[in-house]
């Protein structure tokens, strides 16, 4: 049985898009040095954030959008053994658009 989530006014649930394993001069990195991905896909939204005039603002993403976002951005959480981040909208750098966003170091 999985779990649903819903977050909560302007915060989205996010889960991480892993690298693939990458090999420099032939050196394998091990997964201890490897830093966090700061790249991941939406997969759940809250409703907005109330303003205080009582209005509430429509978020700017949407579920299954691919975002970027800082370091040391939201809160991890462990959902039915799958990490997930749930962070603020305003967190968010920016939403990945077009076919190809993989890139070569």
């Amino acid at each position: 049985m999985a779990i649903q989530l819903r977050p909560l006014h302007d915060r989205i649930l996010v889960k991480r898009i892993e690298e693939k394993e990458q090999i420099r001069g032939g050196i394998i990195i091990p997964d201890t040095a490897k830093e966090k991905p700061q790249e991941g896909e939406v997969i759940a939204v809250g409703q907005g954030k109330v303003l205080e005039n009582g209005t509430r603002l429509e978020m700017a993403v949407k579920a299954g959008d691919k975002i970027l976002f800082g370091k040391y951005s939201g809160t991890e959480v462990k959902i039915d053994g799958t990490e997930y981040l749930i962070m603020r909208e305003d967190e968010v750098l920016g939403i990945v658009e077009g076919a190809s966003q993989t890139q070569t170091a």
